[in-house]
């Protein structure tokens, strides 16, 4: 019997050791193998999109600096956060307080940039919808970057005070060796949930309900003057359709993370509000984490352009002199 309790520890050797959470063998073995998939795929989807953004000159657009952006933070995601939060699903952090205090920063921070990045996709689709006769300039190259900058500036500032006391003492809240658990304020909770979920969802609502009502009314313009159509408004239809395409896509990309963060606010605000166990749970986490992989798939099924560059990447085209010249729209 006392054996079996020591089999049950993080740490047998420890007797203020945490306590694995018992998983049958074969269940623990395929949800380990599943997350290692999903991890990995997570990690080359989204190199491959950074690779074809940072490569093709024709995809350095303001569009698609953006999406350079996310799939930054969606990279680090998977390199660093997803690895480290695999073996806990049984309960155990083998890691150390530092680097259990460096992975909730980075999933913070991740969680804050994704969040400010979807705000500005959402902008720059609504000046295009919108305001398509100023979108060239208001919306430029510089101004996209200093955007994203001050967008992981902010995150890293709104992690770091959130996490304030946390990470001084990463072990504070620990109630036994081989945990890794973070408890909020009120306050801070309130402060997260309002300027990282309920405030950027409130925005990005209001400018895709706007997007919608202009994009009906052109769709409506478009097939009342259909029989006068010349060749200059022709390409004009064009372009307003390839507009509403993009808006498409990336509103399916920002409906996904929506989804998928909902879980983890919904259980971050039942666990301060004690109508669930306060005990950390990284299942409950994972489909937060998942969103990074399912960023670069959307694109997958949406974008030619990333289809075209995957297989340039692939078949180590881009080694080529001028590859970075290539058409692929």
């Amino acid at each position: 019997m006392e054996a079996m309790e020591e089999a049950e520890l993080c740490f047998p050797q420890l007797n203020t050791s945490c306590r694995k959470m018992m998983i049958p063998h074969l269940e623990a073995t395929l949800l380990c193998s599943l997350l290692s998939c999903i991890t990995l795929l997570t990690v080359v989807l989204n190199l491959l999109v950074i690779i074809s953004i940072s490569h093709f000159r024709q995809l350095l657009t303001t569009t698609n600096l953006l999406l350079l952006s996310l799939a930054v933070a969606d990279f680090l995601v998977g390199l660093l956060q997803m690895p480290a939060e695999i073996p806990y699903f049984r309960g155990c952090w083998i890691r150390g307080d530092f680097i259990c205090a460096v992975n909730y920063f980075f999933g913070s921070l991740n969680v804050s940039v994704s969040v400010g990045i979807m705000v500005l996709i959402s902008i720059d689709r609504y000046i295009a919808i919108c305001d398509p006769m100023f979108y060239s300039t208001k919306v430029t190259v510089k101004r996209v970057q200093y955007c994203v900058c001050l967008c992981w500036i902010f995150s890293a500032v709104h992690s770091s005070w959130i996490l304030r006391d946390f990470l001084k003492q990463p072990n504070r809240y620990n109630s036994c060796y081989g945990e890794c658990i973070v408890v909020l304020t009120y306050v801070e909770t309130a402060a997260d949930l309002l300027m990282t979920f309920l405030g950027p969802i409130l925005v990005i609502t209001i400018l895709y309900l706007r997007v919608f009502v202009v994009a009906v009314s052109q769709a409506r313009d478009m097939r009342s003057h259909i029989a006068a159509v010349t060749l200059q408004r022709s390409e004009t239809v064009k372009a307003k359709k390839s507009e509403m395409k993009a808006a498409r896509t990336l509103g399916v990309v920002i409906a996904v993370f929506i989804l998928c963060c909902c879980p983890y606010y919904c259980f971050i605000f039942a666990a301060e509000n004690n109508l669930i166990g306060a005990t950390n749970a990284p299942l409950q986490f994972l489909l937060l984490y998942f969103n990074s992989c399912l960023n670069p798939v959307i694109y997958v099924f949406f974008y030619p352009w990333f289809r075209k560059s995957i297989k340039h990447i692939v078949t180590l085209q881009i080694l080529q002199a001028g590859s970075s010249q290539a058409n692929l729209m």
